[in-house]
Order: C-alpha cells, then sequence, then structure tokens
C-alpha cells in the first residue's frame, strides 16, 4: 500500500519547515518496502547508468571535464507527471593538485579570524579559507615512503630474532647449569670409595671445596639464564603489544572483539617463556649426556635408563595426541564465554533495566561449564599420563639400585658407583618427566603464539604504502558490490555515485536497505566484494592508513568516547594535537557553547560509559572530532539519531561550515530536517540505488509532490 494523501502532505511540510527556527521535532522519513524486479516498475523506471571506464587522470592543462549525466526517471501515471533526474556517471575527477597539510608547518592559525594564512617561503601550507585550523593550501609536497612503521611482519621477525640471540644464551648457560650437577654425584663417588677408605681429611676438604665452587657456578647460572628469560618475555610484550593492539583493532572492523584476546595471548607467552616448562625443555636436550655417564658407570644400568627413557617418550607422545582434543574444544568454549562475558559489559545498562542478567548468565554459564567439561577430561588424561611418568621414573630407580646392587655383589661395581649412577638416572629422566607434567602450558603457548603470528601476518597495515598528496575530496564509488562472508546474501548491489570536493550527499531508505554498510565502505573500514570506493583516483585500500584517517571524519551510529577529556576525545587523543585546532573543529561543529557550559569545560573527563554526557550530548562531541584536523572527507551515519531541535539546527549549521571549507559529507539519515543541507540525495532500497539526483528532484519523489506544488504519486510505493 502506498503513502495516503495526507502523509505526502505531513512530510512535505516537514521538509519545507525543516531550516526554519520553530524548534519542531524533525520526522523520521519512512520508506514503504516495495518488491524489486521488472513487474513491479510500472510506477517508476529508474535507470541507473554505470561508468563505462574507470578515471583516468587529466592532463596538466586540461580543464575539468564537464559532468556527463545519466537519467533517473519516475513513470507516473501520465507523461505530463514524469520526472526526469539526472544521475552523473563517474566521470573523471579534477586534477589533484599536490598540497600539503599545514600540520607543523605553519604558524597557529587565528581562531575563527575568517582569513587564510600566509604560506610560508618554500611553499608551507596555509591556513583554511574560512576559519582557523589546519589549511591545505600553499606549495608542493613530494611524495615520499612511510617509514614502515606498520610494518608488522618486519616486528615480529625482529622480535624473534633478538629473542633467539638471547635463547641461544640461555641454551649454553643450560647445558653447563647441567654439566655443573654432574658435581654432586661425583663428590658422592669420591666420597664412598675414596675418602671412607682412604681416610684422607685433605681429599675430603679439597672435594668440598670443589663441589661448593661447582655449586655456586651452577646457581649463578641458573639464575642468569631466568634473568634472561625474565628480559626476553619483557622484551617481547614490549615490541609486540603495540602492533598486536593496531592489528588487533584494524582486524576487529567487522564488529568482532576476538581479536583483541590477542593481547591475552601475548601475556600468556610471557608467562610461558618465565614459567618452570621451558626451563625443563631447555634441560632436556642435556639428557643424552646423563645416559652417557650412566652407561660410563655400567652398561646394564644405562640400557635400564635408556629404555627407561623410550617408555617416557612414548608416554608424553600418548599424552599429547589424547589431550590435544580436548584442550582445542576447552579453549574454544572459553572464548565464547569470555565473547558473552563482553557483551554484558557493553550492555550493561540494557540487561540492567530489562532484567536480561539471568539469561545473560544463562548463556555464559553454558559455555563456561563445556569449557570446564573438555579441561576436566583434558586434565584427567594429563594427571594419568603424570602418573604413569612418575610410577616408570620411581621404578627406574629401583632398578638402578637392586640391579646395582646385584652386581656389586658380583664384584662389577662399588657403593659409590651405585649412589652415583641413581642420582645421574633421575636427572636424566627429570626433564621427559616434566616435559610431560607442563604439556598442557607448552600446547597453550605454541597456539598463543600462531594466533598472534596469524594476526600480524595477515594485518592489511603489513603492505607499506606511497604518502600521496593531500587529498581535495574528491569521492568515486565505482559498481560495488558485497556479499560478506560466509553468506551469499547481496548486501550491496551495484551502486556507482561521485562526489566533487564540497558536495554533499544524504543517503535515506529503509532500515536494512544498506545504508550503513555503505557508510563504512566509504571510510574503508569494509572492502567491497567487487568494485572500488576512490578518494581523489586512488582506491581506499592503496592510501596509506595513516594518512587517509587524518583526512577522513567518521560519525558512527553508536558513538564511543574514550575515557579521556573532551579535549581529547575531539583530538582523537593526539598528543601532538594544537589548541587552535581543537577550537575549530569545536566551532564547526557548533558545539563550543556547549561545552562551555560544563564546569570543567574541555577539560571535563568522559567516563567508561560517557557520562556526564547525554546521547545527543556524546554525538555532537563525537562530530567536533570527525571535523578535527580539517579532513576532505566526512561520513556521518544517523548523526540527528539522538538530538533536540537545538542540537538539529546545530547540525545543520556544521554541514553548511563544511561546504564552506570544502569538505564532501556524505550523510545517513532517515530525518527530514537535513535534506535542506544537503547537495544531492540518494535513495537506497534492498541494497541498489532506487534513486539518486539533485534535492530539488529527489524531494518531490519522496513526497509524491509535483514541481508546481500539487499532489503525485510518490516514488516509494509498496
Amino acid at each position: 500500500m502506498g503513502w495516503g494523501s495526507e502523509e505526502k502532505r505531513d512530510l512535505a511540510r516537514d521538509i519545507e519547515d525543516s531550516t526554519s527556527a520553530d524548534g519542531d521535532t524533525a520526522r523520521v522519513l519512512t520508506f514503504p518496502g516495495r518488491p524489486h524486479g521488472r513487474e513491479s516498475r510500472s510506477d517508476a523506471s529508474i535507470v541507473s547508468p554505470l561508468p563505462g571506464e574507470r578515471p583516468q587522470p587529466p592532463s596538466p592543462d586540461a580543464m575539468p571535464p564537464t559532468p556527463t549525466s545519466g537519467t533517473v526517471s519516475a513513470a507516473t501515471p501520465t507523461p505530463a507527471s514524469a520526472a526526469r533526474l539526472e544521475q552523473p556517471a563517474v566521470q573523471q575527477p579534477r586534477g589533484t593538485p599536490a598540497r600539503s597539510d599545514a600540520r607543523g608547518t605553519t604558524d597557529k592559525a587565528s581562531i575563527g579570524n575568517g582569513s587564510a594564512s600566509p604560506a610560508p617561503p618554500g611553499g608551507g601550507g596555509g591556513g583554511a579559507a574560512s576559519g582557523g585550523g589546519r589549511g591545505n593550501g600553499g606549495g608542493s609536497q613530494p611524495l615520499h615512503k612511510r617509514s614502515g612503521d606498520n610494518e608488522f611482519r618486519d616486528v615480529l621477525g625482529k622480535g624473534l630474532s633478538g629473542a633467539r640471540r638471547n635463547l641461544v644464551t640461555v641454551g649454553i648457560f643450560s647445558v653447563m647449569v647441567n654439566l655443573l650437577v654432574l658435581a654432586i654425584p661425583v663428590y658422592l663417588f669420591n666420597m664412598s670409595d675414596r675418602v671412607l677408605t682412604s681416610r684422607s681429611t685433605d681429599t675430603l676438604v679439597m672435594l668440598t671445596m670443589i663441589v661448593v665452587a661447582a655449586i655456586a657456578a651452577h646457581v649463578l647460572m641458573d639464575v642468569l639464564r631466568r634473568i634472561i628469560l625474565m628480559r626476553v618475555a619483557v622484551d617481547t610484550e614490549a615490541r609486540l603489544g603495540g602492533p598486536v593492539l593496531s592489528a588487533a583493532a584494524k582486524a576487529a572492523q567487522t564488529g568482532s572483539s576476538r581479536e583483541f584476546q590477542t593481547l591475552a595471548d601475548l601475556q600468556h607467552l610471557r608467562s610461558f617463556i618465565t614459567g618452570p616448562v621451558l626451563l625443563t625443555m631447555f634441560d632436556a636436550p642435556v639428557t643424552p649426556i646423563y645416559f652417557a655417564v650412566v652407561f660410563l658407570v655400567h652398561p646394564h644400568l644405562g640400557l635400564i635408563v635408556l629404555s627407561s627413557g623410550v617408555l617416557l617418550m612414548g608416554v608424553a607422545l600418548l599424552n599429547q595426541r589424547i589431550t590435544a582434543m580436548p584442550f582445542t574444544r576447552a579453549n574454544a568454549y572459553g572464548t565464547r564465554a569470555n565473547l558473552q562475558a563482553e557483551a554484558m559489559a557493553r550492555n550493561a545498562q540494557v540487561i540492567n533495566a530489562m532484567g536480561m542478567i539471568p539469561e545473560g548468565v544463562l548463556v555464559w554459564g553454558r559455555e563456561t561449564v563445556e569449557s570446564l567439561k573438555e579441561q576436566v577430561i583434558a586434565q584427567d588424561l594429563n594427571i594419568l599420563m603424570t602418573g604413569i611418568s612418575k610410577f616408570l621414573r620411581l621404578c627406574t630407580q629401583i632398578a638402578i639400585l637392586g640391579w646395582g646392587a646385584w652386581l656389586a655383589l658380583e664384584g662389577q661395581l662399588t657403593g659409590g658407583m651405585i649412589i652415583a649412577g641413581s642420582i645421574v638416572a633421575s636427572r636424566a629422566l627429570a626433564p621427559l618427566e616434566g616435559t610431560i607434567e607442563g604439556w598442557r602450558n607448552f600446547v597453550q603457548a605454541r597456539s598463543a603464539y600462531s594466533r598472534v603470528k596469524a594476526l600480524l601476518q595477515s594485518s592489511p597495515l603489513n603492505l607499506d604504502r606511497l604518502r600521496l598528496p593531500r587529498p581535495q575530496g574528491h569521492l568515486s564509488v565505482e559498481r560495488i558490490l558485497y556479499v560478506p562472508p560466509p553468506t551469499k546474501k547481496v548486501i550491496l548491489n551495484g551502486i556507482s555515485f561521485q562526489l566533487e570536493p564540497g558536495e554533499s550527499l544524504a543517503i535515506v531508505g529503509d532500515s536494512g536497505a544498506g545504508k550503513t554498510m555503505l557508510a563504512r565502505m566509504l571510510v574503508g573500514s569494509i572492502i567491497p566484494t567487487a568494485g572500488n570506493v576512490r578518494l581523489d583516483m586512488m582506491d581506499l585500500r592503496n592510501w596509506d592508513p595513516r594518512q587517509f584517517g587524518e583526512s577522513c571524519g567518521y560519525l558512527p551510529q553508536d558513538v564511543q568516547l574514550f575515557p579521556a577529556s573532551i579535549k581529547a576525545n575531539i583530538a582523537r587523543m593526539r598528543e601532538d594535537a594544537i589548541d587552535a585546532d581543537i577550537f575549530d573543529a569545536a566551532e564547526l561543529a557548533d558545539v563550543h557553547e556547549m561545552i562551555s557550559s560544563f564546569a570543567q569545560g574541555y577539560e571535563t573527563i568522559v567516563g567508561m560509559d560517557g557520562s556526564p554526557l547525554s546521547g545527543g550530548q556524546r554525538q555532537r562531541i563525537g562530530l567536533a572530532r570527525a571535523f578535527y584536523g580539517n579532513p576532505r572527507l566526512m561520513v556521518l551515519d544517523e548523526p540527528n539519531s539522538n538530538l533536540d531541535a537545538s542540537g538539529e539546527r546545530a547540525l545543520a549549521k556544521a554541514l553548511l561550515r563544511a561546504k564552506d571549507r570544502g569538505i564532501t559529507v556524505v550523510t545517513v539519515t532517515q530525518r527530514a530536517a537535513l535534506l535542506r543541507s544537503v547537495d544531492k540525495i540518494m535513495i537506497l532500497s534492498s541494497g541498489a540505488v532506487q534513486a539518486f539526483g539533485t534535492r530539488d528532484e529527489i524531494i518531490p519523489l519522496i513526497t509524491g509532490r509535483k514541481p508546481n506544488g500539487g499532489d503525485g504519486p510518490p516514488l516509494l510505493n509498496s
């Protein structure tokens, strides 16, 4: 069913009154659903021509090309009432002059003086033409490459290279530590077979001094290797912490916070490096030396120890095989439980207000119980294998003592040799038993390292980008298609349009039409399945991420502020922010007066939950943050969803100021108030462009009014 005539008149009245200062609340534009296809286009025929070719850079002497116009028509019952809309195809953008950002190259602009700052000698960046802040005029900026501070793959490689060198040192110390341990059985052997038989006090004193020195060296080496491992652990976390957090933030653009748990993986790696399991593994390579010593005592004792070692290795392999799957399932359930807990923390107000705590706890408890069940299974098996290994080790010691006594009765061994062989055999089997006991920690550390490595090596920030001149704001969207994996549902289909610097576009449509997805794609948060989004001819994927972020302002639907001052939030948490730029952004967003009403002004601290700001105030601070740095492209997703009448007027003023600054603005909205503040309007329906044209061409189609003021059928019918 289409809109009634009374609804059309009300909506038209709202649009006409949206720029007045009467303070009325803007109505929400709703678009009744309609089927799409050839059969349903009898009332409206929309033609959206696609670009014939990709834009090519014009010659230096060429004038900016005249926009090529397509046609977007809305058919009505009579030819006289047909509306012809022009939709520009993707045209060649204007030549992009090389301009430098004024950041750090010009004097601080006078705040609100309305004049341009003079360029310094040699071609510095000029101030903005309207008000202070960073300008984008001036001389040329040479192309150069970044220093590679985002090369996460290199960071991982350098970190591992440094760690390997230190671990080699730890390995050398481990060999020396284990060799010095042999001083004790040698001391006991000499005490039993020489000192007691010769009754030589001098020999006793000399042997005691030697063994004390060996023990002191043993302790010193052990302390040094533990200190080195501690330094390795701290250095690894310090080197990889920042890159992991950056890569996780980039990978979490899809809305999942799973990647941020990689920080916990780093902490687990640090604990493993400083724990006893790794030291036990360093001791394991010295085991053959102990076997050789036991063989020197007597071949029979050596065979006993070697057989026991083979059995312990078999137990270790069996332990790894039977506990791998339970540990994997336990980790998976534990991860889901943690995600549920994080979701409850984010929605604490909702679950408290609506009494949803029991349901949230139930979901978390279900995943936690499954994780604990799998952990119990894995730990039971691990404990069983540990018990078997301990039984084998004790039986080995009994066998050595018993068989050694038999050999002593045969005159082949002495008592000191039996004691020494028993001690050395115990030391030979200890690393194997310790490895079995700590196998769970080793598996978890290995999994943690794999996740860290995968995150860093797959991060899109790995690639080095050419730093281009500051963009002018020419936005070009070419046939974008988006099908989010693993689904096969088309969210955006064949969308093409372009905006010149300083132009503004409002995107309207039903809920689920793909407006927010398109907005996120325009700022590079989502990569299209096919097609391109270009800023000044360059695909967003090929812009340096830092440079693009400085040239882009984004206001999402759900505005989240950092737990810091309002000043820091507007400055995007930059420590080198200039107060004049912060004030300029606040003036552009028309929030300076609101901020001044706070007792602490710009130094007001924002809490984790956004307090003491209301939803509308957070949205206005977020708008100022989007304006910071005089961006060339701004994307605003429902910027007035929480605003009152005064906030609506301030937003309209901000859009006009953005146009004066030459900022390209794309606004997603459902409110009629903003439609009079933009140059063009796009109607999305089911992920496709239903209409695109200038404001004066599209508004009559939305309201169903003819240009002469009479009523006509609206564009959107069901």
